[in-house]
């Protein structure tokens, strides 16, 4: 099988991820894990749509809830923070703007970003296939 990278147009400037994040409650981004974590071989992150620091209770209950309701195992090498997300859209999809983590200094001087709660963790679910089996990415958003 061959897999294209998503090939990546344009990404939204400040204005524009203003207006795209209303209403949206969280973004949950399923993909493949590197190959030697065999246990957990789905990358999840959600990203919600907060630049407020959540106390760790919450993280916790936020991510039980996920794990729960999205039928995903014992989560491993786990980040929970802000983080600085930035949007990107790709001509050859017919779907809303992917969201991109920007660790990298550089990127978050280049490419227009709104700071997100981030919770990312490796993990397994039968509940996405596609990403374990098929090597795919795949982002859903929740709106309010």
């Amino acid at each position: 099988m061959n897999v294209q990278a998503i090939k990546t147009d344009k990404y939204l400037d400040p204005l524009e991820i203003i207006k795209h994040l209303e209403n949206v409650e969280y973004i949950l981004m399923a993909a493949p894990a590197p190959d030697h974590f065999k246990q957990t071989p789905i990358h999840f992150t959600i990203f919600l749509n907060t630049s407020d620091v959540l106390p760790e209770e919450v993280q916790e209950a936020v991510l039980a809830k996920f794990l729960q309701e999205q039928s995903i195992g014992e989560p491993s090498e786990l980040m929970s923070q802000l983080m600085p997300v930035g949007f990107a859209i790709s001509n050859a999809q017919d779907t809303p703007p992917m969201p991109m983590l920007l660790v990298k200094p550089e990127d978050q001087q280049r490419i227009p970003y709104s700071v997100m709660h981030v919770l990312d963790f490796l993990a397994d679910s039968n509940e996405f296939s596609q990403a374990k089996e098929f090597s795919l990415t795949g982002w859903s958003y929740s709106y309010n």
